[in-house]
């Protein structure tokens, strides 16, 4: 039996005081008001101008008075259902509820038997999906890799029915064409069975992402205005990197973060009061010495924890990144880095952590086996994040009392009650005496995760219904069959 955990309340990690928090809201006002952030869609300068923002148009530059921008965040819903297409796997973000997923555009796939890393194809979009459907504790399905065999204006489609036909979980990705974007949603509503019924119980979510510092470019303003106008929840997340677009300090790298995400919240509801919108964070630090991108980093986590509680603050739907590794094979060191910044995120209440499973070597590259690793690695982090219960129930002392001292609680029915439930039952890790671990083969860590991968493919995968597979092939060409 597989114990699951999720949207499990967390919040108890708290690495910004009240008082930090109250600073950086006002470091982020005088930001959005003084200093501004480019906007190159002129239509999304045409939305602010309107409210009452002040736009140079030379400049691209939009600022947004303290209270103004105040008044539109407001708009914004507290909390984003994303719906799966079974209400199983509905994922209600918001408050400090806590859910995991899968991310990434990853370009690779890294093959533990041979030890290579080779080009991602759409199968192997399809076949983490397989995975994805079967792993308890990875609750959303973020498209993680890009088909590298497929013209780009084919990735946007096939990418998401590879998604939407092998797992019944929420299907979140970003685009590349507004063809594509269009393409999506009207699947999308095939799928659900209208579009009545795809605004209602949204089984698609879409990424447009702010670019740090201060900046969304045309072709993202773009997007963004059209999935809002569409009423599909839109994420909005940012990445600035401490010490290249961002300062190097980690409160300098927050209040940066805050303001880009912010700025597409602020679009979002200028196009369409209560569209969707989910504030997110991809911040993470920056390697001085050449100037890429660090994934595994303890400051990541702390930098994501403490934005999950802006979130809070401005009672915004959050998607944070954590549980990422920088290593190029599956060692200690994929672990380590993966718990670390996964955990943290969870235990402040982070709604949503999105690249939380498969990826490795700064992002580039994801790893079935790393996959079913990082499933066992959040299961115990979320029940981390359900903490210790204490009521009559639960400190037992009636229970206590009967057993006496010297008993034993074995055969306790308090103890078949609580067994499973209580305690994290494991799906991957070895428990087994030695003797028992030798005669089944001494296998480690990975070559378990390894049939594990076997075992789920070699399962006849989900499938949309034939019907619903038929008039998408119908309406969409360019899909890979």
């Amino acid at each position: 039996m597989t114990t699951r955990y999720k949207g499990m309340t967390g919040g108890k990690y708290r690495p910004l005081s009240n008082q930090a928090i109250r600073r950086l809201h006002h470091t982020v006002l005088r930001i959005l008001e003084e200093i501004g952030f480019e906007l190159h869609s002129e239509r999304g300068r045409g939305y602010f101008k309107k409210a009452g923002a002040l736009v140079d148009e030379e400049k691209k530059l939009v600022r947004v008075p303290a209270s103004l921008a105040t008044e539109i965040i407001d708009r914004a819903p507290d909390t984003v259902t994303l719906y799966g297409q079974q209400k199983k796997h509905d994922a209600i973000l918001g408050g400090k509820r806590v859910y995991t997923g899968t991310g990434g555009t990853a370009l690779y796939i890294y093959d533990v038997a041979s030890n290579i890393r080779r080009d991602a194809t759409l199968e192997d979009l399809e076949n983490i999906a397989r995975l994805v459907e079967h792993l308890d504790n990875i609750h959303i399905f973020l498209l993680p890799t890009y088909p590298r065999e497929l013209p780009v204006e084919a990735v946007d489609v096939n990418r998401f029915y590879a998604g939407l036909n092998n797992t019944a979980k929420h299907i979140m990705g970003g685009v590349y064409t507004h063809d594509g974007l269009n393409e999506i949603i009207k699947m999308a509503e095939i799928v659900a069975g209208s579009p009545q019924a795809l605004r209602q119980k949204p089984i698609i979510s879409i990424i447009a992402c702010c670019i740090s510092p201060l900046r969304i470019d045309e072709r993202y303003g773009e997007l963004m205005i059209e999935v809002a106008k569409r009423g599909i929840p839109l994420v909005c997340p940012a990445e600035p990197l401490c010490g290249t677009t961002s300062p190097v300090t980690l409160a300098g790298n927050l209040a940066v973060q805050v303001a880009d995400s912010l700025a597409g919240v602020m679009l979002a509801q200028l196009v369409n009061p209560g569209t969707p919108v989910i504030f997110g964070s991809v911040a993470s630090s920056s390697d001085l010495s050449d100037f890429k991108y660090i994934t595994g980093s303890v400051e990541m986590g702390l930098i994501n924890a403490a934005a999950a509680q802006m979130a809070q603050y401005y009672r915004l739907p959050f998607y944070a990144t954590g549980g990422m590794s920088d290593t190029k094979v599956l060692d200690a060191q994929a672990g380590y880095e993966s718990a670390i910044s996964g955990l943290l995120c969870a235990l402040a209440g982070a709604n949503f952590i999105h690249d939380a499973a498969g990826l490795m070597e700064f992002a580039l590259t994801a790893c079935y086996e790393k996959y079913v690793i990082d499933n066992e690695i959040l299961g115990m982090a979320m029940r981390a994040v359900k903490g210790i219960q204490v009521n009559e129930e639960t400190i037992a002392f009636e229970v206590i009392r009967q057993t006496g001292p010297g008993g034993n609680f074995v055969a306790a029915q308090h103890t078949r009650r609580h067994m499973r439930s209580e305690h994290y039952q494991p799906t991957l890790s070895d428990r087994m005496f030695r003797d028992n671990w030798q005669q089944q083969g001494c296998l480690d860590a990975v070559q378990r995760a390894t049939q594990q991968v076997k075992n789920i493919l070699a399962k006849k995968g989900r499938r949309l219904p034939f019907k619903v597979n038929q008039a998408i092939v119908k309406e969409m060409p360019d899909i890979q069959v």
